[in-house]
């Protein structure tokens, strides 16, 4: 799968919040990327909230559309309230929660140290950063 490699400071600016982790660039100009980022901003509609949030979600997670497409259906069709489940899904991603353990400071480090094989789930090599972990599994790193 692909992967976002665009500029991180100025997601990080457009949404007013570090997404991929510290950002000293944030600290510098924090107001909105662009030729009008320090004027005033006008109201946003409803949609462009919801549609704020959900870029904010693919942001963080590092995931792009269709697939947050295809884990949003699987929320819709599972029981529950559709964006906890959405949220749950999203953290059990197992370059989430390598990230969420403390083995890589961001979740871009944790998406290569799983595509590289050295995670190991309950003593197997997985190399896919959307496996979906189950409550029970036992993730580490692999031995040398």
């Amino acid at each position: 799968m692909a992967r976002y490699t665009g500029p991180k400071s100025k997601i990080a600016r457009k949404f007013g919040e570090p997404i991929f982790g510290p950002d000293k660039v944030l600290s510098k100009k924090n107001y909105p990327p662009g030729q009008h980022g320090n004027s005033r901003r006008r109201k946003t509609s409803e949609y462009g909230i919801q549609l704020r949030e959900k870029q904010r979600a693919k942001y963080t997670y590092g995931v792009l559309e269709k697939q947050f497409r295809l884990t949003f259906e699987k929320a819709v069709r599972s029981r529950g309230v559709t964006g906890e489940v959405l949220l749950q899904l999203l953290e059990s991603r197992l370059d989430n929660i390598v990230y969420r353990l403390g083995i890589s400071p961001t979740r871009a480090g944790a998406r290569q140290l799983v595509s590289h094989r050295h995670i190991v789930v309950n003593g197997k090599i997985v190399n896919i950063p959307s496996y979906t972990v189950k409550s029970g599994d036992v993730v580490g790193v692999r031995e040398k």
